[in-house]
């Protein structure tokens, strides 16, 4: 682990919470507001609001870390987008999936939960890749 990585979590870190921020905070946030028993009400949440950073400095250390074990010589774009994929497939789609068995989510909310948070985990695949370029052209 070097410098390199440390900045590239720092950076997932920030770009995660924004881009969370947009897909459930902006984008799906009127569909969770009609859920309310689903999710806890906004003041509530606000309290577990460390939880949320910690879950995302973990997302981002474990994503940047997983991403710079396996770069390899060849075009960093090919790469982040490949990994945003397998990562997605690996866990948005079958959480939401697992969410949508086990609460009564609406259809349209798991479809778009899917969508914007895989694109997401693409746009953030892209963005790791970026950060290790050079590593990626050796």
């Amino acid at each position: 682990m070097n410098k390199r990585f440390f900045i590239a979590w720092a950076a997932l870190f920030v770009a995660w919470m924004a881009g969370s921020f947009v897909v459930h905070g902006a984008l799906l946030e009127a569909e969770y507001a009609r859920l309310t028993n689903l999710f806890r009400p906004p003041a509530e949440a606000q309290a577990y609001f460390p939880l949320m950073l910690l879950a995302h400095v973990i997302l981002a250390g474990a994503f940047t870390w997983i991403y710079a074990r396996g770069v390899q010589a060849r075009p960093w774009l090919g790469q982040g987008l490949r990994f945003g994929v397998a990562v997605a497939l690996l866990t948005i789609v079958p959480t939401y999936m697992i969410y949508y068995v086990v609460q009564p989510m609406p259809g349209l909310v798991v479809v778009r939960q899917v969508v914007y948070d895989g694109i997401l985990i693409v746009l953030l695949g892209c963005l790791v890749a970026w950060m290790h370029r050079e590593q990626a052209t050796a």
